[in-house]
C-alpha cells in the first residue's frame, strides 16, 4: 500500500527499506529537510562528522569492514566538493557507497545560485554512476537503483543529487522490491569452457603462482581462494588491497607483491610459468613496467567480475569474467574431478627456489636500534592484538610497514586507500570501522603528516565515544616523499620536512582523549598494552621514530619486479 510523502520522507524511508542502520554526514541548507526527517525517526542513526571528506571516508571504512553499503549525506556546493576526495578514494578501490547530495532548487540550476556546483559533472569521472533527481515520482526508484548499482558487479560509489525543492514536494511512496536495468547486467557465472582451459593449464604448471587482489575481499571469496591454493599447494601472493584474502601466517603465503612487496613474491611473479590472477587488475604499483613484467615465458589466467579490467595493462591467455567465488568454486570442482593430473611432487623444485629467495630476508631491519624503528611498532601491535585488530592506515611509509609487518589472516581487517593513496583516510575510516564493529579492537596506523589532514575528526570520536587506538609513527618528515627525494632527487628535501608539528599528546588531550608519547624501543610493548586496556577511551600514541628509516624492498618507477632495491 502506497502513502503520500514528501521527498525528504521518501529518501529516509528508502534508507530504512534498504536496512541502512547508520549514515555519516554534515548538514547544510540544501539538505535541511532531509535532516529534519532523520531527526523524526530512530531507525537510521546519523553520525555527525566535522568535514564532508571524513563523512565519505567513514562510510567507506564502514563498508569495507562490514560488507554493507556505506552511506554519506552532504549538502550542495562546498559540501559535495569536499566529498569528492572520499568518493574518488572509494571509486579506485571499488567500495560500495551511496552518496546523497543536496542540490539547489531545480529552477536555480545553471544560474550560479548560492552553493551551486554541477555535481553530476564534477563527480562523473569518479563514480560508478550518478543521478540528478528532477522528478519526485522517480526518487524512490532512483535510490533503489543506486543501491543496486553500488553493490553488484564490480562495486563502487553511486551519487544521488537531490534538489532542495524535490525534498519538499510530495508523491505516492512505493519502494520497488527489485530492480531491472536493461543496460546494466553484470555477468556472474564464468564461462565453463574457459574454466576448463584454466584447469588444464594449472594441472601442467611447474612454477605456478596465485596472485590475488582486492576482488577476493570485496566478493567474500577468501574461503574459496584458500581452498584452491591449499588443494594445489601453489604459492600465493596478495596485493596491498588483497591482504587478508589468504592467511598471511600460512606457509604457502609468500607475502605482498609489488613496489614494496617481498623479494620472494616479486621473483615468483617474474619467473612463474602459470600465473593465476584472481580479483586483481595488474596495477602499476603491483607489476611495475608492463614491458618488464616477466623474466620467463608464461601463461596468464585472469578471473575478474569486470571485463574492462582483463587485458587492460597485461595481455592474458585465459580470461574468465564472472563472480570470483562462483568461478573459483567451479574451478575447484573441475580440478577435483581430474585430481590425478597434478601432483604436489611436481612443485618440489619450485618450492626449493622460493625457499632460496626467502633466505634473503628482505624485511630485516635493525632490531637493536636505540631509536624506535617503525617496523618494530607494527610488529608489537600485531603481538599485543594477537593479529585480531581491524587496522586502518593513512598513506605513506607507515602504510607500507603496516602491510609488511601486520600479518592479516582474515579478510576485511586491513582498511587502507590503495588506488588513490589518500592522506587523511585513516582516522575517519577507523571511525566507520568502529561503528560497524563496536566491540572490535580498531587501530589507525598513521604518520604526523597524514593525521593532520582530518585530525578534526578527533571531535567526532569524542562525541560518539569511539575508543580508537591511533598509532602515530612520527618521523617529522613526509616520509615517503623524503625517501623518494633521497633516492631520486639528490637528497634535496624540498618541503618534506615537518617543521612546526603540534604536541600530539596535548592536542589529543584537548579533544578529551588520552595522549601518550613514546621515545624508547623498550617502552613500545607496555605502552600498547596500556592503551588497549583503556577499552572505552581513544588513545593517541605518538611514537618518535627514526627519521632516516626507508621502506624496503622498493621497485623504482619504470622498473620490473626483479629490479628491486633491497637495502
Amino acid at each position: 500500500m502506497s502513502v503520500e510523502l514528501n521527498g525528504a520522507e521518501i529518501t529516509v524511508r528508502c534508507l530504512q527499506e534498504e536496512g541502512i542502520d547508520c549514515i555519516f554526514g554534515y548538514p547544510g541548507g540544501a539538505v535541511l529537510f532531509l535532516y529534519d526527517e532523520l531527526f523524526k525517526q530512530d531507525k537510521v542513526r546519523h553520525i555527525l562528522v566535522r568535514h564532508e571528506q571524513a563523512a565519505v571516508h567513514a562510510a567507506d571504512g564502514y563498508a569495507r569492514s562490514s560488507n554493507k553499503v556505506g552511506v554519506a549525506l552532504v549538502t550542495s556546493g562546498p559540501g559535495v566538493t569536499n566529498a569528492v576526495t572520499g568518493i574518488a578514494t572509494a571509486y579506485l578501490d571499488s567500495i560500495p557507497l551511496v552518496v546523497i547530495s543536496g542540490q539547489v532548487p531545480r529552477a536555480a540550476i545553471g544560474l550560479d545560485a548560492f552553493q551551486e556546483v554541477d555535481t553530476v559533472g564534477i563527480t562523473r569521472p569518479c563514480v560508478k554512476h550518478n543521478f540528478l533527481v528532477k522528478d519526485i515520482t522517480e526518487l524512490a526508484e532512483t535510490i533503489k537503483k543506486a543501491f543496486y548499482i553500488a553493490s553488484t558487479g564490480r562495486p563502487g560509489p553511486v551519487l544521488v543529487d537531490i534538489p532542495k525543492d524535490v525534498t519538499q514536494q510530495t508523491a505516492r511512496f512505493v519502494y520497488p522490491d527489485s530492480i531491472h536495468m536493461r543496460s546494466y547486467n553484470p555477468v556472474v557465472k564464468g564461462h565453463s569452457r574457459q574454466i576448463k582451459k584454466a584447469a588444464q593449464l594449472i594441472s601442467k604448471a611447474k612454477r605456478p603462482v596465485v596472485y590475488a587482489g582486492g576482488g577476493i575481499i570485496l566478493s567474500d571469496a577468501s574461503s574459496q581462494l584458500t581452498e584452491l591454493v591449499q588443494m594445489l599447494n601453489f604459492p600465493c601472493t596478495n596485493t596491498l588491497m588483497g591482504l587478508g584474502g589468504y592467511p598471511a601466517t600460512d606457509k604457502q603465503f609468500v607475502g605482498m607483491l609489488g613496489m614494496h612487496g617481498t623479494y620472494e613474491a616479486n621473483m615468483a611473479m617474474q619467473y612463474c610459468d602459470v600465473l593465476v590472477a584472481v580479483g586483481a587488475r595488474f596495477d602499476d604499483r603491483v607489476i611495475g613496467n608492463p614491458k618488464h613484467f616477466s623474466n620467463e615465458n608464461r601463461k596468464i589466467i585472469h578471473i575478474d567480475i569486470d571485463p574492462s579490467s582483463i587485458s587492460k595493462r597485461v595481455k592474458v591467455d585465459v580470461p574468465i569474467v564472472g563472480s570470483v567465488p562462483d568461478v573459483l568454486k567451479e574451478l575447484i570442482d573441475v580440478l577435483k574431478a581430474d585430481k590425478e593430473k597434478f601432483s604436489h611432487e611436481t612443485l618440489k623444485e619450485w618450492w626449493e627456489q622460493i625457499a632460496l629467495w626467502r633466505e634473503r630476508d628482505c624485511l630485516k631491519y635493525d632490531r637493536d636500534s636505540a631509536i624506535i624503528k617503525p617496523q618494530m611498532v607494527v610488529e608489537q601491535l600485531y603481538n599485543v592484538t594477537k593479529g585480531n585488530a581491524f587496522v586502518t592506515s593513512d598513506v605513506g611509509q607507515h602504510q607500507m610497514w603496516a602491510a609488511q609487518f601486520y600479518k592479516f589472516d582474515k579478510p576485511r581487517r586491513w582498511i587502507n586507500s590503495g588506488g588513490l593513496g589518500t592522506m587523511g583516510f585513516g582516522l575517519p575510516a577507523a571511525m566507520g570501522v568502529q561503528i560497524a564493529n563496536p566491540k572490535a579492537k580498531v587501530a589507525c596506523i598513521t604518520g604526523e603528516a597524514s593525521i593532520q589532514m582530518c585530525i578534526q575528526e578527533l571531535s567526532t570520536c569524542k562525541q560518539y565515544k569511539l575508543p580508537l587506538k591511533i598509532i602515530n609513527l612520527n618521523n617529522r618528515y613526509m616520509g615517503m616523499v623524503r625517501q623518494w627525494q633521497e633516492f631520486f632527487h639528490g637528497n634535496r628535501y624540498a618541503e618534506s620536512y615537518m617543521d612546526a608539528l603540534p604536541d600530539f599528546t596535548k592536542l589529543a588531550e584537548s579533544y578529551g582523549h588520552v595522549g601518550m608519547q613514546i621515545e624508547k624501543p623498550g617502552d613500545i610493548e607496555d605502552a600498547l598494552k596500556e592503551a588497549f586496556k583503556l577499552k572505552d577511551r581513544l588513545v593517541f600514541m605518538d611514537f618518535i621514530t627514526d627519521q632516516t628509516e626507508n621502506v624496503f624492498p622498493m621497485v623504482p618507477g619504470g622498473k620490473g619486479l626483479s629490479e628491486m632495491i633491497l637495502v
